[in-house]
């Protein structure tokens, strides 16, 4: 119970966001009207994303300072979840936009600046599938893991709130946390974030579990003289 208490957590958190990110009360906000809902979706996942490429990240360096192999599995296998979270968060915005702004990828240095963003990390696991030698793969995939994230969250961040964007906090917009989104969105899209880095980080483990064993599966056979 002591290892899976945070699995069952998880599951707990994602189920209470699915019911109360379709039925529960939220404000009624011009022009964002009921797909304020979202917020539970979009927002939560590129929240988790940013947590999740940064954790990777970490690791990342703990792989290049003490070189062992370990880490750098839970950096690629972290990462993998993050990018999948940002491909979500894009999916789930262009459903957003489409409602809210009758495009569902109008040209926004935000929404561009995403797919920048996702491309560069895109760039990463080509990068490790181009290597045979696995510490040379670890080294020179680490080096692009730590560079990649220290152009993305300005990509991400702080670019688009210098110029003209549709979203919140950008461009001279009020930031999200000005409106009146009261204390219903916050008791869900907190519990969002947690869910969906728990989430991240159990499908990491699943993942590192698995090349662990193809591992130790390869080593066996070198020695038995088999491959």
């Amino acid at each position: 119970m002591r290892k899976i208490w945070w699995k069952i957590l998880c599951i707990v958190i994602i189920f209470y966001v699915i019911i109360m990110g379709f039925i529960g009360p939220v404000p009624r906000l011009p022009i964002i009207n009921e797909s304020i809902r979202n917020t539970y979706f979009h927002v939560a996942l590129w929240f988790a994303m940013t947590i999740l490429l940064f954790t990777s990240m970490i690791y990342s360096i703990r792989y290049l300072s003490k070189g062992r192999i370990g880490d750098d599995d839970i950096a690629s296998e972290i990462a993998k979840s993050g990018i999948f979270f940002g491909v979500l968060g894009c999916l789930t915005g262009s459903v957003w936009a489409n409602f809210t702004w009758g495009d569902p990828w109008p040209n926004d240095p935000k929404l561009n600046g995403a797919a920048v963003g996702i491309l560069i990390y895109m760039a990463y696991l080509l990068l490790r599938s181009s290597f045979e030698d696995e510490q040379r793969r670890a080294r020179i995939s680490s080096v692009y893991n730590i560079f990649a994230f220290a152009v993305f969250i300005p990509i991400i961040y702080i670019l688009p709130r210098l110029t003209d964007s549709l979203h919140p906090g950008s461009g001279g917009n009020s930031t999200f946390g000005s409106y009146d989104i009261d204390n219903d969105i916050r008791k869900v899209l907190y519990p969002a974030v947690i869910g969906y880095i728990l989430l991240g980080l159990w499908v990491a483990e699943l993942r590192i579990r698995i090349k662990r064993i193809r591992r130790f599966h390869e080593e066996e056979l070198i020695k038995t003289g088999r491959l």
